[in-house]
């Protein structure tokens, strides 16, 4: 496998992360179809050096922030909903040892990861049965099985949410799958993000190092810094920019379809489509819509970033603003993809729903997502904001 050199800046990162974004998009749908783990998709995002953005230069990464994380997430997710999941959950997970490790533990860590040019998978939801970390002479062993693991099924290491059996504490778990008691089940077989490689794990003894536990998931008071908090919004944050991703996505497709293909209404009065009055005004919404919802996103990644930069003299109240902010992102991005996705269709035409243009792929993959952290709990956090001054609790992510 041939990796290419990182990129130095922003643009070139992103130009990058366009021109995967541009592969993908030609055979989405036959990929779509095919539903197989997205091994072939992961190499291309080895091959561009897209896996080690985050990583310091000096470690042998690529030496970029998170607003150039964010940026990719989107551009990727624009070509493909399921692999912008994929590598947005791959760049909050390697960052599990910046939250909850420390400095040696994290250089140690980034050094192999930029070296193997890992890919990350999470094994962290919190509405299954607790996974068990029993002490085992030297070290640990881990048991157990989580019925919905992004990225597992292709990773080259898992983050793994455990509790250890004898104290009843949950700590954060590094874990290399190819150990033969880790099962990576391929049961992933949802109607959207089929390629997003999220099917269920299981732990069947297998050994960990006591240098393998990253830190403390416990949410007892004094435990866990306001900096390994932004975990939540981190992880939020990725959910919105591949949601705007796939919603770019969609305009991009439907765009593209209308100016070749679209016929003009009978009624309409005009000889092409693009000129028609109601389709202009539709794109007109619902390129309103995306806007709105990336303006929203910018300032979000704003935000994140400047906690990010304060590190550890982050205070609880900067993070409560930020998890606001972001929030509130996440409450735009929703609702414009979700409308975007499904409105798209009123501008191309009937024609267009034939399963050889896939255009249902975007509202499906939209929709799946956003049904695992109900929206209306952020609005909710919005509005206790606005009205009482309060800030969203830490919980871990999904």
């Amino acid at each position: 496998m041939t990796i290419a050199a990182p990129p130095t800046s922003h643009e070139d990162w992103v130009a990058t992360a366009r021109a995967v974004a541009a592969g993908l998009a030609e055979d989405a749908v036959a990929r779509d179809r095919a539903n197989r783990p997205p091994f072939d998709e992961a190499d291309r995002l080895r091959e561009a050096g897209l896996l080690t953005l985050l990583i310091p230069a000096e470690l042998g990464g690529g030496g970029a922030d998170w607003r150039t994380a964010y940026a990719v997430i989107r551009e990727i997710a624009a070509g493909d909903g399921s692999i912008g999941q994929l590598i947005g959950y791959h760049y909050l997970l390697s960052w599990n040892v910046r939250f909850f490790g420390g400095a040696a533990h994290t250089e140690r860590v980034e050094r192999a990861a930029a070296e193997g040019r890992w890919l990350w998978g999470g094994v962290f939801n919190p509405r299954d049965p607790e996974v068990q970390l029993t002490p085992d002479g030297g070290g640990f062993r881990l048991d157990g099985r989580k019925s919905f693991a992004t990225g597992a099924r292709v990773a080259d290491r898992l983050v793994v949410g455990a509790t250890r059996e004898d104290t009843g504490e949950p700590l954060v778990v590094l874990v290399d799958p190819a150990h033969p008691g880790v099962v990576r089940n391929d049961d992933w077989d949802n109607f959207g993000q089929r390629l997003s490689a999220s099917g269920s794990v299981e732990f069947r003894a297998v050994p960990v190092a006591a240098d393998d536990i990253l830190g403390s998931l416990s949410q007892d008071d004094g435990v866990l810094s306001p900096f390994a908090t932004l975990v939540t919004p981190a992880i939020q944050l990725v959910f919105v920019h591949f949601y705007l991703g796939i919603a770019e996505g969609a305009l991009a497709a439907a765009a593209e379809y209308t100016r070749t293909t679209t016929r003009p209404w009978l009624l309409s009065g005009v000889e092409s489509a693009t000129q028609d009055p109601y389709v202009l005004a539709t794109y007109g919404e619902l390129t309103v819509a995306a806007r709105a919802a990336r303006a929203l996103a910018d300032q979000a990644v704003e935000a994140v970033q400047r906690g990010f930069d304060r590190g550890h003299e982050l205070t609880g109240h900067e993070r409560g603003e930020t998890a606001v902010t972001v929030a509130a992102a996440k409450v735009a991005a929703t609702q414009a993809a979700l409308d975007i996705t499904s409105r798209v269709l009123e501008v191309t035409g009937a024609r267009s729903t034939a399963s050889a243009h896939g255009f249902d792929r975007f509202w499906r993959n939209a929709r799946t997502h956003t049904l695992h952290d109900p929206v209306a709990y952020k609005l909710r956090e919005v509005g206790d904001h606005f009205l009482n001054g309060a800030h969203p609790p830490f919980t871990l992510y999904t």
